[in-house]
């Protein structure tokens, strides 16, 4: 299976704002942050199509996400995640003494998940605590 290592950076985008408005369990925000953004030549790399799910590990965890072509720049080994629930799941929580964690410029490792479920934000925040409880 083919994996490509990145440089994850999080960001903030004009659709997670207005989904956010609407509330973080809405579809809206589903489909406006639980993706990646990465440029077409990574993608290809990974030997997927645009739209497909894909596997980011960090360090500190790993998410199930759709693998776009980034609609801001992005530049070869760059990716992007909006900030929120799905970034959070694989965000250092290394401050550098700031007080916040490193939401940019960390590695990450991509790799196809053709086959598996994005996880909606309730099962993620709810999962990543043991009170998820929805699969049983």
């Amino acid at each position: 299976m083919a994996k490509i290592n990145l440089n994850m950076i999080t960001q903030r985008a004009i659709e997670e704002g207005v989904a956010m408005e609407k509330g973080k369990t809405t579809p809206d925000y589903f489909e406006a942050c639980s993706i990646i953004e990465m440029n077409a030549e990574d993608i290809k790399k990974l030997g997927i199509n645009p739209n497909a799910n894909v596997r980011v590990i960090s360090e500190s965890g790993e998410v199930i996400v759709k693998a776009v072509v980034g609609r801001q720049t992005c530049y070869p080994g760059l990716c992007h995640i909006r900030q929120g629930v799905w970034a959070n799941q694989v965000v250092p929580p290394r401050t550098q003494s700031t007080g916040e964690p490193q939401y940019s410029g960390f590695p990450v490792t991509v790799e196809p998940a053709e086959y598996e479920r994005i996880k909606g934000a309730l099962e993620l925040v709810q999962g990543a605590c043991g009170l998820w409880k929805g699969d049983e």
